[in-house]
C-alpha cells in the first residue's frame, strides 16, 4: 500500500442531523481534520452539497451510502457520484453489486469500499438474518469475492482487519468503523478496537464518530485519537 499520511488515516464521522451541525463541527476540528464521513442522514438532509464543498476546499470525503440494488441502477448511481469528487464510496459486498460499481465508478479516482458484515451484527444477529456461517467466515468469504472483482477496500470491524489483510493483501484499503479511544463507551457497537490496536491489526483508515461529535474539544479529541494511532504507526 502507498504511504498514507496520518492525519488522512482518521475519518471523522459527521453523524449529525443537518448540514449546519455539519460544517460548525469541520469548523471546531479546523487543520486538524482532513477526512469526513458521510452517511445516510446528513447525505438525505443536504450531506452531498457539502460533500462537493469539502472536496472544493481540499479535504477528502467518504461517502458511506452502502449501495445494494440491480446492477444497472448501481452502476448508474455511482458514475453520477463519480461527480461530486469524492474519495470513497460504500457498497454492500454482494458480487453483482461489486462488479456494478467498479463497472460505474470506469476511470475516476473514486475507491469503492465493499461492507462485509455490519459491525452492529454479533452470531446472533447473523444467524436471525439466516446467514449459516459465522460473522468472521461470512466477512472472509466476502473479503476473497472483492478482491477477485477488484474492489479498492474493504469496510469491517478492525477484530477481523489482520484476517482480511491476509486475505486481500497490502494494496487494498480496509477502513474499520466501531472504534473507540481508549475509555470511551462502546455504543451500540458490538464488534470493536482501539484505534492502534486497529491500526496494528492491518487498518488503513479508522473512522470515529461520538468521540469526536459528542466530545467538549473536538478538535481536541481528534488530535488525541491521531496520537494515539502514531504510536501503532
Amino acid at each position: 500500500m502507498t504511504h498514507i499520511p496520518l492525519d488522512e488515516r482518521l475519518i471523522v464521522a459527521l453523524d449529525v442531523a443537518s448540514v449546519e451541525e455539519a460544517r460548525a463541527l469541520v469548523d471546531r476540528v479546523g487543520e486538524a481534520g482532513r477526512f469526513y464521513k458521510i452517511g445516510y442522514r446528513l447525505a438525505f438532509s443536504g450531506g452531498l452539497g457539502l460533500a462537493r464543498a469539502l472536496v472544493e476546499e481540499g479535504k477528502k470525503v467518504f461517502l458511506d451510502l452502502k449501495l445494494h440494488d440491480i446492477g444497472n441502477t448501481v452502476e448508474e448511481g455511482v458514475a453520477a457520484i463519480t461527480g461530486l469528487g469524492v474519495h470513497m464510496l460504500t457498497v454492500h459486498a454482494y458480487p453483482q453489486t461489486m462488479r456494478a460499481a467498479v463497472k460505474g465508478k470506469g476511470a475516476s479516482d473514486l475507491a469503492i469500499l465493499a461492507v462485509t458484515v455490519l459491525t452492529s451484527y454479533d452470531e446472533a444477529d447473523a444467524r436471525e438474518a439466516g446467514y449459516a456461517e459465522d460473522v468472521a467466515s461470512l466477512v472472509a468469504r466476502r473479503a476473497a469475492q472483492a478482491r477477485e472483482i477488484g474492489i479498492d477496500g474493504i469496510v469491517a470491524s478492525a477484530a477481523e482487519a489482520a484476517r482480511i489483510r491476509a486475505i486481500v493483501g497490502p494494496a487494498t484499503h480496509i477502513v474499520t468503523p466501531g472504534i473507540r479511544p481508549a475509555g470511551s463507551d462502546a455504543g451500540d457497537q458490538k464488534r470493536i478496537l482501539t484505534p492502534a490496536d486497529a491500526i496494528r491489526a492491518g487498518a488503513s483508515h479508522i473512522v470515529v464518530g461520538r468521540p469526536i461529535t459528542r466530545a467538549d474539544d473536538p478538535r481536541a479529541a481528534v488530535e488525541a485519537i491521531l496520537a494515539e494511532m502514531a504510536q501503532a504507526v
